[in-house]
Protein backbone atom coordinates (compact mmCIF):
# COMPACT_ATOMS: atom_id res chain seq x y z
CA UNK A 1 0.00 0.00 0.00
CA UNK A 2 1.32 3.43 -0.90
CA UNK A 3 0.44 6.36 1.27
CA UNK A 4 1.77 9.75 2.28
CA UNK A 5 2.63 10.39 5.91
CA UNK A 6 3.48 13.64 7.61
CA UNK A 7 6.10 12.75 10.22
CA UNK A 8 7.07 15.08 13.05
CA UNK A 9 10.65 16.36 12.96
CA UNK A 10 11.74 14.52 16.12
CA UNK A 11 10.38 11.22 14.78
CA UNK A 12 12.00 11.77 11.38
CA UNK A 13 15.33 12.41 13.11
CA UNK A 14 15.08 9.17 15.07
CA UNK A 15 14.08 7.22 11.96
CA UNK A 16 17.01 8.64 10.01
CA UNK A 17 19.45 7.87 12.83
CA UNK A 18 18.25 4.25 12.99
CA UNK A 19 18.28 3.96 9.19
CA UNK A 20 21.91 5.07 9.00
CA UNK A 21 23.02 2.87 11.88
CA UNK A 22 21.36 -0.22 10.39
CA UNK A 23 22.19 0.76 6.80
CA UNK A 24 18.62 -0.03 5.82
CA UNK A 25 15.91 1.66 3.79
CA UNK A 26 13.51 4.17 5.29
CA UNK A 27 10.64 1.94 4.19
CA UNK A 28 12.00 -1.03 6.16
CA UNK A 29 12.63 1.04 9.29
CA UNK A 30 9.18 2.69 9.21
CA UNK A 31 7.46 -0.68 8.71
CA UNK A 32 9.42 -2.23 11.58
CA UNK A 33 8.60 0.70 13.87
CA UNK A 34 4.92 0.57 12.93
CA UNK A 35 4.76 -3.18 13.53
CA UNK A 36 6.35 -2.84 16.97
CA UNK A 37 4.12 0.09 17.90
CA UNK A 38 0.95 -1.58 16.65
CA UNK A 39 1.82 -4.74 18.54
CA UNK A 40 2.28 -2.70 21.72
CA UNK A 41 -1.00 -0.86 21.16
CA UNK A 42 -2.82 -4.12 20.48
CA UNK A 43 -1.62 -5.64 23.77
CA UNK A 44 -3.40 -2.95 25.74
CA UNK A 45 -2.92 -2.11 29.39
CA UNK A 46 -3.41 -5.67 30.69
CA UNK A 47 -0.12 -6.92 29.21
CA UNK A 48 2.05 -4.07 30.43
CA UNK A 49 4.32 -4.77 33.35
CA UNK A 50 3.16 -3.71 36.78
CA UNK A 51 5.37 -1.12 38.47
CA UNK A 52 7.86 -2.70 40.85
CA UNK A 53 7.25 -1.90 44.49
CA UNK A 54 9.61 -2.51 47.36
CA UNK A 55 8.07 -3.47 50.67
CA UNK A 56 9.23 -1.52 53.69
CA UNK A 57 10.88 -3.51 56.44
CA UNK A 58 11.37 -2.36 60.02
CA UNK A 59 14.81 -3.39 61.27
CA UNK A 60 14.68 -1.67 64.63
CA UNK A 61 16.54 1.23 66.10
CA UNK A 62 19.99 2.15 64.73
CA UNK A 63 22.97 1.17 66.84
CA UNK A 64 24.37 4.68 66.51
CA UNK A 65 22.42 7.81 67.24
CA UNK A 66 23.96 9.73 64.35
CA UNK A 67 26.11 8.98 61.32
CA UNK A 68 27.34 12.59 61.19
CA UNK A 69 30.40 12.01 63.34
CA UNK A 70 32.67 9.74 61.26
CA UNK A 71 35.09 9.18 64.15
CA UNK A 72 32.24 7.81 66.26
CA UNK A 73 31.07 5.56 63.42
CA UNK A 74 34.59 4.19 62.85
CA UNK A 75 35.08 3.68 66.56
CA UNK A 76 31.88 1.68 66.71
CA UNK A 77 32.57 -0.33 63.54
CA UNK A 78 36.24 -1.09 64.09
CA UNK A 79 36.64 -0.67 67.82
CA UNK A 80 38.29 2.19 69.65
CA UNK A 81 41.72 1.23 68.25
CA UNK A 82 40.76 2.10 64.65
CA UNK A 83 43.52 4.72 64.30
Amino acid sequence: MRTTLTIDDDVATQLERIRRRRQSSLKAIVNEALRAGLHELDLGPRARAQPFQTRALTIGEPLLGSMDNIAEVLAFAEGHDFR
